[in-house]
């Protein structure tokens, strides 16, 4: 398949390394400057963001989520036939508040909304050493699950089916307006959970609890002092958000 990715943080690079090395062809861009792709261990095709959006199958968008309006433009250009998967998670801890998220808007939902057509949400409940390290061949035991959420059916069998090629099992967590299951602060979040596990986690979440359960992690995360090794950050999600 043909991919295009927009993003170059630790999420995107290990899509991008995976794909590449399943023999996919892809090229990668930053949303704001190819010149920003310097120096990173890129092994995809670095790209100016306008250029990324042409002859692919796939769009893969990996940025922070508040950056999202700033490629509507780009987004806009992209053949209807293209399937548009965005990774990302709202956290006010950035620095950008987004009032409609604060008052209950799902994220997936926001993120349509700017940018001007409907999404598959997915790889956005899997750490960035989760997705680079821990993936599995189909069938293993324990293989760690993704949460994928999308209105389009076809649109996320394809994605679902990728996922699994790139080492994890699946779950289909809804359309759209039920992602807010797989969203922070939620069970199924970054929790390192089997096909069986995740599926009962999404069905737990509480969507009026979540936001509090993902500040208090950020805080202790924020305020730790000597940092938290990825086990201990799997740990500290499920104990929170299962609370």
């Amino acid at each position: 398949m043909r991919f295009g990715i927009i993003g170059a943080g630790p999420i995107a690079l290990s899509i991008s390394k995976k794909l590449v090395n399943n023999n996919h062809d892809v090229k990668i861009a930053d949303a704001r400057d190819i010149e920003r792709l310097k120096g990173k261990p890129i092994n995809a095709t670095p790209v100016k963001v306008e250029d990324v959006i042409s002859n692919i199958d796939v769009l893969i968008i990996s940025i922070p989520l508040h950056a999202l309006p700033n490629i509507r433009s780009v987004i806009e250009k992209a053949a209807d036939e293209v399937i548009v998967v965005d990774t990302s998670n709202y956290y006010p801890q950035m620095g950008v508040k987004i009032d409609e998220i604060e008052h209950g808007m799902v994220e997936s939902v926001w993120v349509t909304k700017q940018l001007g057509r409907s999404i598959i949400k997915a790889f956005n409940n899997l750490l960035a050493y989760t997705l680079e390290h821990e993936g599995t061949p189909e069938g293993s035991n324990r293989r760690i699950a993704a949460a994928i959420a999308g209105d389009d059916l076809q649109q996320k069998q394809t994605i679902m089916s990728l996922v699994s090629e790139l080492g994890f099992d699946t779950v289909d967590s809804g359309n759209l307006d039920d992602s807010w299951r797989q969203q922070p602060g939620t069970p199924a979040y970054c929790t390192e959970l089997t096909k069986e596990e995740l599926t009962e986690a999404l069905q737990k979440a509480n969507k009026v609890q979540a936001p509090f359960l993902r500040d208090k992690v950020m805080e202790q995360l924020i305020t730790a002092s000597g940092g938290y090794s990825h086990k201990e950050i799997v740990n500290l999600n499920r104990e929170v958000y299962n609370s």
